[in-house]
């Protein structure tokens, strides 16, 4: 005979990985779960946040206090390398920290498939090696070649990372999008493909854009959830972080004439290679031909942004190691772009 071990109900731990935090009212120490949201609406601003915030230990979106720090590894699979580290630099600035100081291990391979044996195996290596307790995969729909809608085959997926977290006792957040228009539904529900991955996850983050409003809301199988946390993205000089903040400051006038625009218009030069026209630009952003003017200026103004004879693109920062931070950026001339 063989038993499954079995314990008297009354001798069972009553702490544990599901009732301990690795950031307060964020997400449970050794949980895994999933970051959600439509695009563009800053869920990998927020994962690498977490990342800096468990790294160092300073509180997380300068609210979520951390309780336990270590070791991060990271994939991004959808953003180059240089725009990755040119982010965690940004974050790193806004809080006065060096990046070059904390243990944030990234993944630098062209691809990772957790669908396929190999890279499963070549996942659990790198884990058992560089012992993070921290592992963000982004996003889901980079890593696999599954129909998402399909349970059977999303459950398996799952469940590989289901093992990585309990062999190696280390948190997992998973960046995955949320369906298009989908404002009305619960935000579990709005994630696009099987119900699975709702249900797998033990913290789940979503994030929504409605107009120029950011919001965040938690949800965790053992601790109470926050609805509708109000959010914001800030940039000064060099530095663009994401934060919490009050209702009424949500709407307060920014040091940029329109915040939304400006990193709508930066966010889509982060993912373009060559220097693009203002008219191009203008339709990858789906925005007026003013409007993207109006950010190219104050993106110009701050040193972010130089125009060439191809268009304009974005300048990446000539020593991405600095933490210089300069309170007032140079600038050239008036900054208005040429169309």
């Amino acid at each position: 005979m063989n038993p499954f071990p079995v314990k008297r109900a009354g001798e069972l731990d009553t702490e544990g990985p599901q009732v301990r935090w690795l950031i307060e009212d964020l997400w449970g120490d050794q949980a895994v779960g999933i970051l959600g949201g439509e695009p563009k609406s800053c869920k990998s601003f927020l994962a690498l946040d977490m990342a800096l915030s468990v790294a160092s230990g300073r509180a997380c979106l300068g609210r979520f206090p951390v309780r336990r720090t270590g070791p991060v590894l990271l994939f991004p699979a959808e953003d180059s390398l240089a725009i990755v580290r040119q982010r965690l630099e940004g974050i790193c600035c806004a809080v006065a920290l060096s990046l070059k100081e904390l243990p944030i291990q990234v993944i630098t391979a062209a691809a990772l498939r957790l669908d396929l044996e190999s890279d499963r195996r070549r996942l659990s290596d790198t884990v058992q090696s560089q012992e993070p307790i921290l592992l963000i995969l982004d996003p889901l729909i980079r890593l696999h070649r599954l129909d998402e809608n399909d349970a059977s085959q999303v459950a398996g997926l799952l469940s590989f990372l289901r093992q990585l977290q309990r062999q190696f006792h280390l948190a997992v957040v998973l960046v995955h999008h949320a369906r298009k228009n989908s404002g009305s539904a619960r935000p579990g529900q709005a994630l696009r493909g099987s119900s699975e991955l709702h249900g797998w996850g033990d913290s789940n983050l979503y994030m929504r854009r409605q107009a120029d409003q950011l919001t965040l809301s938690t949800e965790h199988r053992a601790a109470a959830s926050q609805n509708h946390i109000p959010m914001q993205l800030t940039q000064k000089g060099a530095a663009l972080a994401l934060s919490t903040c009050q209702s009424s400051s949500c709407s307060a006038p920014s040091e940029l004439s329109n915040p939304s625009a400006t990193v709508r218009v930066r966010q889509t030069l982060e993912q373009l290679q060559e220097p693009v026209p203002v008219q191009e630009l203008r339709k990858l952003c789906g925005m007026r031909t003013a409007s993207v003017c109006s950010a190219l200026a104050e993106l110009t103004k701050l040193g972010l942004v130089s125009h060439g004879a191809g268009g304009y693109q974005l300048n990446l920062p000539l020593d991405p190691v600095s933490l210089s931070c300069p309170i007032e950026p140079p600038g050239n001339g008036n900054g208005k772009p040429h169309l």
